[in-house]
């Protein structure tokens, strides 16, 4: 049985570049979650005058996979601009890494989007987002989709724990169809604060579950 790794991969495993987290990072992405088994924390330090990425770090929960891409992504990422590092794609990465088994195509899709996600939340903290665009259900929605649902590895919009969004006024009101003292219900409430409280125009954001 050939071993599904690449020495590449077991290098980024054992000895992975960038870890750590950035108590004093401008942006900040989260992508996954620990109850599902892989999550992705990607931190940025930016020069403010070049928009530079000077320094990245990443905290990482899951496999091998998910360690390594991550690693060969904040090392992509670093001396890069924004703009750059936003055309970092799941492919380059699983090249750089000389493959990925199909199983863990995802891992680099993950680690992919946990940069986008800290580069899009500097971006709105700095007002760098040029025509910025109102909250509404369809963009909350838009976001729950990288919120994942640990009983079934996929999104919770995909599974159908969202069962209302009502947006009014900067105030975001979500329901889901879960108990409160289910045993990730506050793994995923605290997955959608983080999603959603970044928004420009959002006050307030309430997770209600079904009793």
């Amino acid at each position: 049985m050939k071993f599904p790794y690449s020495k590449k991969v077991l290098e980024h495993f054992q000895n992975p570049r960038n870890v750590g987290k950035m108590e004093d990072a401008d942006g900040k992405g989260l992508e996954g979650s620990p109850a599902c088994g892989d999550m992705v924390a990607v931190y940025l330090k930016v020069n403010e005058d070049t928009k530079v990425i000077e320094d990245v770090k990443f905290e990482s929960y899951g496999c091998a996979s998910n360690i390594a891409t991550a690693s060969i992504i904040t090392e992509l990422a670093k001396g890069k601009t924004l703009e750059e590092a936003k055309n970092i794609s799941w492919k380059q990465a699983t090249e750089e890494l000389g493959g990925l088994p199909p199983v863990k195509a995802h891992c680099s899709v993950l680690a992919v989007e946990g940069l986008r996600a800290a580069i899009r939340d500097y971006e709105e903290k700095h007002g760098l987002v040029s025509a910025k665009e109102p909250t509404t259900e369809n963009v909350v929605r838009s976001r729950l989709k990288h919120v994942m649902n640990p009983m079934a590895g996929l999104d919770i919009v995909r599974t159908e724990l969202v069962t209302k969004i009502d947006v009014e006024d900067g105030n975001v009101r979500i329901l889901l169809d879960l108990p409160s003292n289910h045993q990730f219900a506050a793994a995923i409430k605290e997955d959608i604060l983080e999603k959603i409280e970044s928004l420009w125009d959002v006050k307030e954001v309430k997770v209600v579950f079904t009793e």
